[in-house]
């Protein structure tokens, strides 16, 4: 896995493999920021990455420049995977928080200009994300990514903006534009 642009291009991330996690393809994360570089501007916003996984989105936010970027994973092997990587990086605006989305959800305060939301594929809740995504952390007129199987539509939710299919990956785009 790699950092595919920005300050940090090239940078391989090396990933233990008893994390249990499903990456994002290099493909799709490469389609997701070139759909993202005419969408925001990096050095204006702060990031969520719900799930994070490896912190492979985040890096790839920091990369290019955001103000902050926030990730929450349950699972302490990829916690302390993105502390270790984010030092090793010399990376200071990165914050790793070990934590279950759902008590996340009910616990946290913050705000943020775009999430990014790569759930377990098969998770029973993933229909309920979006809303308690855009309720609890998304700022007014800010965006909401869930990456998703083909199994689950998003299409009929009021803030939906678009979706991309890049092979088994899917992307809903969310704008919460319904805040006042």
């Amino acid at each position: 896995m790699r950092i595919i642009s920005g300050y940090l291009k090239g940078r391989r991330l090396n990933v233990p493999n008893n994390l249990p996690i499903r990456p994002t393809t290099d493909l799709a994360k490469e389609s997701l920021f070139n759909i993202l570089r005419n969408e925001i501007t990096f050095e204006d916003v702060t990031t969520l990455d719900l799930f994070a996984g490896t912190g492979s989105i985040s890096f790839e936010f920091i990369s290019r420049g955001v103000k902050q970027a926030t990730t929450v994973d349950i699972n302490p092997k990829c916690i302390d995977f993105i502390k270790k990587t984010s030092q090793q990086l010399n990376i200071n605006n990165l914050f790793a928080l070990k934590n279950d989305v759902f008590v996340f959800f009910g616990r946290s305060q913050l705000s943020f200009d775009l999430v990014f939301c790569d759930p377990p594929y098969d998770l029973k809740q993933i229909d309920k994300i979006p809303d308690l995504v855009l309720k609890s952390f998304v700022k007014p007129n800010g965006l909401f990514i869930l990456e998703h199987s083909k199994e689950h539509s998003f299409k009929e939710h009021p803030c939906f903006k678009e979706q991309r299919n890049y092979g088994k990956v899917n992307f809903t785009f969310f704008s919460n534009t319904t805040k006042e």
